[in-house]
């Protein structure tokens, strides 16, 4: 089975509504489906890496490709669901990014997750009640360098107006008080929304505005 891919950007194909890239790896071209999003950062006649995951069916095998092992690992936990395969699955992470999918899958969001092309109601609720155990004890996962990576992206967290030791540190208390993930992830996306936000050093500041915004009563 082919797992990952790095090579040279031949072209790109469309055929329907499904599209992809050839990559060309060791003399060999391998054509890829990927969601719209994932092509657009790239360029042709350029050297990409995709993690892979393929599909081997009797009249032939189809490889669909991803940016990070991230992506690919959430599309897998995805397809094992019943009545959603691979197409379905790329239209979600067409739809959200895989931190918002997740989101979205853990509190219930069916209005999010009918948004993807294919997705009804009953999908939409069969995937929230099958996997929202599971993707919240994977979002409280640490990284790690591979073996179990963790499907929440961190990136968004370094543009927050905060330094990195009173970040981390407000991390590991509210983690400590028994938030998840997630929900601090949401608290703290919202302080720095808010009208006054505290000041980049003040860690005690961001604490005592994310348990505010955490322990808000419910709409």
């Amino acid at each position: 089975m082919i797992g990952w891919l790095r090579g040279e950007r031949i072209e790109h194909w469309s055929q329907g509504g499904r599209q992809g890239l050839v990559i060309a790896c060791a003399g060999v071209g391998y054509e890829v489906q990927l969601a719209s999003r994932y092509l657009q950062p790239l360029s042709i006649e350029t050297i990409c890496t995709l993690w892979i995951h393929q599909v081997q069916r009797d009249d032939g095998s189809s490889l669909f490709g991803f940016p990070d092992r991230r992506e690919r690992d959430l599309f897998r936990v995805l397809i094992g669901v019943n009545g959603v395969g691979p197409q379905m699955a790329l239209a979600l992470l067409e739809c959200c990014r895989a931190e918002e999918l997740i989101e979205a899958i853990i509190d219930g969001d069916l209005r999010r997750l009918t948004q993807a092309q294919g997705v009804g109601k009953r999908t939409a609720e069969r995937l929230a009640v099958e996997l929202r155990d599971r993707l919240g004890a994977w979002s409280t996962q640490p990284e790690s360098d591979g073996s179990g990576l963790s499907l929440v992206d961190r990136s968004d967290l370094k543009e927050l107006p905060i330094q990195p030791d009173p970040l981390r540190d407000l991390q590991l208390t509210l983690g400590a008080l028994g938030y998840e993930d997630l929900e601090i992830r949401r608290a703290m996306r919202a302080v720095a929304a808010g009208g006054e936000v505290p000041p980049s050093d003040d860690g005690d500041a961001w604490l005592r505005s994310s348990l505010q915004w955490l322990n808000r009563p419910s709409s």
